[in-house]
């Protein structure tokens, strides 16, 4: 058996793709493709994003992490999909957290795309204890949960040890979340790292840059309907919080085509 696939990311964020809205729909559990992610032993990726044909939309993202768990909604990936189902225009791609319009902002290399994430709910701030020290923490909501923690510093954070800990904590059962760790460089310009639930530290998360990025205007470090820089480990996103939703805008960057044979 061979599957044809296309390796993609957006600012590092990257997963490998198999477009199935042409024919059958490549069930990565039932064929356990997820050796794949393996950086080592496989093709390497933070996880599989499969386009499936849709009843509401142009396509549809089935996304899952290296851990098997699928993921309500990638920022990042739901511009590479985008990139490859577009004829040129925009288009409308089906996720587990509802329709997103994506439209393309330049047609250049990398070919930049803005995503309208929705209306994104957030909480007030509150204090959880984990690895016996008590943290200030706000949850924000973009289709998927966020829990956006800022830091004077975020360079030297022991992200691989305290990572797993907000995960898994308490707080966030039974569905987990994602953390950022976010440094304000200065006003409208956010640094941030993340840990992702089901893949662990990434290089780029659009979900994440988008709960940072309202989390920093409640905080007061950002301003709405303006332009936020969030610097990641993998590139850089700019964000726009309005009334009506949030929009998100970076790159879609194709690394390679391939074959797998099973």
């Amino acid at each position: 058996m061979k599957l044809d696939f296309i390796k993609m990311h957006g600012c590092g964020n990257d997963y490998i793709y198999f477009n199935c809205t042409k024919g059958p729909v490549v069930d990565p559990h039932g064929l356990d493709l997820f050796w794949l992610c393996d950086r080592h032993k496989g093709i390497g990726a933070d996880g599989i994003v499969v386009i499936a044909p849709s009843n509401v939309a142009d396509a549809r993202m089935i996304m899952f992490n290296t851990d098997g768990s699928e993921g309500m909604m990638c920022g990042n990936a739901i511009r590479c999909v985008a990139q490859l189902i577009s004829t040129g225009g925009d288009v409308n791609i089906e996720t587990a957290s509802g329709v997103r319009h994506i439209g393309t902002t330049t047609l250049g290399h990398p070919r930049q795309w803005t995503v309208d994430m929705g209306k994104a709910t957030i909480t007030p701030s509150e204090t959880i204890n984990v690895d016996n020290k008590n943290w200030v923490l706000t949850r924000v909501h973009v289709g998927n949960p966020h829990a956006v923690i800022f830091l004077d510093k975020i360079e030297n954070l022991d992200l691989g040890r305290i990572g797993p800990m907000f995960e898994h904590h308490t707080a966030f059962a039974p569905s987990r979340t994602n953390t950022e760790f976010v440094q304000v460089i200065k006003r409208n310009h956010l640094k941030m790292r993340v840990w992702e639930r089901g893949s662990g530290e990434t290089l780029a998360c659009g979900t994440g840059a988008c709960a940072s990025a309202v989390a920093a205007i409640q905080a007061g470090y950002c301003d709405a309907n303006t332009d936020i820089t969030v610097d990641l480990a993998g590139g850089t996103l700019t964000i726009k919080s309005t009334d009506d939703a949030v929009y998100m805008t970076g790159e879609a960057v194709k690394v390679y085509e391939g074959v797998i044979e099973l």
